[in-house]
């Protein structure tokens, strides 16, 4: 009897990466920049795919990854502390070693359709991770891309994460706008105050624009419909539906909606295809 060797390296077990940065965006979320222990880029991927992080043995879970694939030495997640896994991370320091696999999902169609088009990124709270790595990818490629603007709001100013990015580095990139807005007036506060959806409709873009959207489920709902009252078609709009998301290998049942799978023919869908799920989505 003869055994042959299956040299594919096994979907579901984690290699080790080691935490090399961590920066504390908000009272409630943190970056972290891992690579593998040798020093190098734990896998490559491209923008909106997911990886899911592995803490023995307290439990893993999915992420999205936050750094463009134009990084070749590390990835990024920022990470929102809600649940047992998120919480351990969150006591991790520099040094520490835990378990990464992926990618997992589809992607942002930057190569294809995206290429040429102008360009609306619409972001809210911890939204913002996923869309950010979509974001760098094409301010590291910007002659592929038309106009770009970026609309991102959050509860208050002490939940804006990722400030580098939205005040410094990309409003000072060409043919590039930031429109930051939070939910209510603050102190110290003197941008806009408003729900996004709302302020969409304010800013009146024109509708030669291909739409990225990701924030809370009742946030992009709104958004939604906001965009198709001033004129956007589903075609021309993408979210994601990564929280559905668990296993990462179409394993679980627990993403499945209709024949789709969210890990696998997902997270990233252009809008006229969720129209077509059943209504348990």
């Amino acid at each position: 009897m003869s055994c042959r060797c299956n040299n594919r390296v096994d979907p579901l077990v984690p290699e080790v990466a080691v935490i090399k940065n961590i920066r504390v965006d908000t009272n409630d979320v943190t970056t972290f920049t891992v690579e593998k222990p040798e020093g190098r880029k734990c896998f490559e991927s491209m923008p909106g795919q997911c990886a899911m992080i592995s803490v023995p043995p307290i439990g893993e879970a999915l992420f999205s990854i936050t750094s463009s694939p134009t990084e070749k030495n590390f990835m990024e997640f920022s990470i929102k502390r809600c649940g047992a896994v998120t919480e351990y991370l969150h006591g991790l320091e520099v040094g520490a070693e835990i378990g990464i696999r992926g990618p997992y999902g589809n992607n942002f169609p930057v190569e294809d359709e995206l290429k040429g088009k102008d360009l609306l990124f619409i972001g809210g709270g911890i939204g913002l991770a996923p869309l950010r790595s979509v974001i760098n990818y094409v301010m590291d490629n910007r002659d592929n891309y038309g106009q770009v603007d970026i609309v991102y709001g959050a509860r208050t100013s002490g939940d804006l994460v990722h400030t580098k990015d939205i005040f410094e580095n990309w409003p000072s990139r060409p043919n590039t706008n930031v429109h930051l807005t939070v939910d209510r007036e603050e102190e110290g506060w003197d941008g806009h105050v408003g729900f996004v959806p709302s302020y969409i409709k304010e800013l009146g873009f024109d509708t030669n624009k291909v739409a990225l959207i990701c924030g809370p489920p009742i946030m992009i709902k709104f958004v939604l419909q906001g965009l198709e009252e001033i004129g956007f078609k589903k075609e021309q709009v993408y979210t994601t539906l990564e929280l559905k998301m668990k296993c990462g290998v179409g394993k679980c049942g627990r993403c499945n909606i209709g024949d789709k799978y969210v890990c696998k023919d997902g997270p990233v869908f252009r809008c006229d295809e969720i129209q077509e799920l059943p209504d348990e989505y």
